[in-house]
């Protein structure tokens, strides 16, 4: 038996007459533990990146937000302020054309009390 005989009869274990000496598996092929290991880190990064873009966008809306709110709450109190000064303008007005106001005598001071 030579040599390269041998080595082939150690590839097939059932070798019989009249069959090729090479079996060709099919191998599948497997990520190591450094690959593993390497692809879960870049993964994580990956991850880690979409969620600080979601965050900051989150924050930059937040930002305009606060921003409109407090110029909402501004012109809420300047309306008020408004209202108010109309219906005090509006009072007098109301007041010297009310039929109440044109019965009403103007009085004149009649004495002050001594001690």
């Amino acid at each position: 038996m030579t040599y390269s005989s041998s080595l082939a009869m150690g590839r097939n274990r059932y070798q019989m007459r009249n069959q090729n000496s090479v079996s060709f598996r099919a191998q599948t092929r497997t990520l190591g533990p450094v690959s593993n290991t390497i692809v879960l880190i870049v993964l994580a990064c990956l991850l880690g990146l979409l969620y600080l873009t979601q965050v900051t966008k989150t924050n930059a809306y937040g930002y305009q937000i606060n921003s409109l709110q407090e110029q909402q709450t501004q012109l809420k109190s300047q309306h008020d302020d408004l209202e108010v000064a109309s219906a005090r303008l509006q009072s007098v007005s109301r007041v010297q054309g009310s039929a109440v106001a044109k019965n009403l005598v103007s009085v004149a001071p009649s004495g002050s009390v001594n001690n």
